[in-house]
């Protein structure tokens, strides 16, 4: 079987590397803030693993749209406007578990190759 040039041009994400770097310098005792990943340095609050489980105890647990669904959006429209005067329709909110993945998407779509 051939391999294609593109899947022999691939190299290891950045981000992955970065932080599996932390971890290991953590576990030799080196006192480290990771931000490679994005996740938070603390465990989830509490509120948040009960709302999580009682969702699953309601079959909340298929896909949903891919920006977001509907009730998330609401909300952070209503927090944006509470919290910081701003106001925003809900189709220009977009929720989505990766940062990356959401800016890579965004940035394909809104821009072109140059030309010339």
């Amino acid at each position: 079987m051939k391999i294609s040039q593109r899947a022999k041009n691939l190299v290891p994400s950045a981000t992955l590397v970065i932080s599996s770097k932390a971890r290991q310098m953590r576990a030799e005792g080196i006192d480290v803030i990771g931000f490679a990943a994005g996740e938070p340095d603390f465990d989830t609050p509490d509120h948040i693993k009960e709302a999580a489980v009682q969702a699953i105890r309601e079959g909340f647990t298929k896909y949903t749209a891919s920006g977001g669904i509907n009730e998330l959006k609401d909300a952070v429209v209503t927090k944006l406007k509470r919290d910081n005067g701003l106001t925003y329709a809900r189709n220009r909110i977009r929720s989505t578990m990766c940062f990356r993945r959401s800016w890579t998407q965004g940035t394909r779509s809104s821009s072109r190759p140059p030309t010339g």
